[in-house]
């Protein structure tokens, strides 16, 4: 079994994580062993910066949703460009993604995403943001190419 990982880059380099998705090995029609489902993926760039005027600056920025599993990627602190970013590579394309942004534990608006939807189940509901018509994670529509 091959392990999907997800590439975070940053200004110290980039780590990976295990997604948890694993590809086994096929056989089509009798020819050699070929990856099932070869997946299509694409690289995005998150950025985030606290409303104007919100002292004190959080002291970290975390990003959780579908492509990490829940688990949380720490956003790099941008002192020259102001704001946090994160690159996060090989998010599975063509399928719609729940994520939310989190300063400091809390989950933020993020101007940026494709939209709200409503959690689905328990693990999505703890990060949710409140709105007036309930709680809501944003959407990242994945399009590959």
């Amino acid at each position: 079994m091959l392990q999907d990982m997800l590439n975070v880059s940053g200004p110290g380099g980039t780590q990976k994580i295990p997604t948890g998705i694993s590809k086994g090995l096929s056989r089509a029609s009798g020819l050699a062993p070929v990856l099932a489902d070869k997946k299509q993926t694409f690289t995005k760039i998150f950025r985030w910066h606290p409303p104007v005027g919100q002292k004190p600056e959080p002291a970290v920025v975390e990003i959780v949703g579908t492509f990490t599993h829940w688990q949380k990627v720490p956003l790099i602190d941008d002192r020259v460009r102001g704001g946090w970013q994160v690159t996060l590579d090989h998010i599975a394309g063509n399928r719609t993604h729940h994520y939310m942004l989190l300063a400091d534990g809390k989950p933020v608006q993020d101007p940026n995403c494709d939209g709200l939807a409503i959690p689905r189940g328990p693990v999505e509901e703890q990060f949710a943001i409140a709105t007036a018509r309930g709680p809501r994670v944003f959407m990242l529509f994945a399009q590959a190419k």
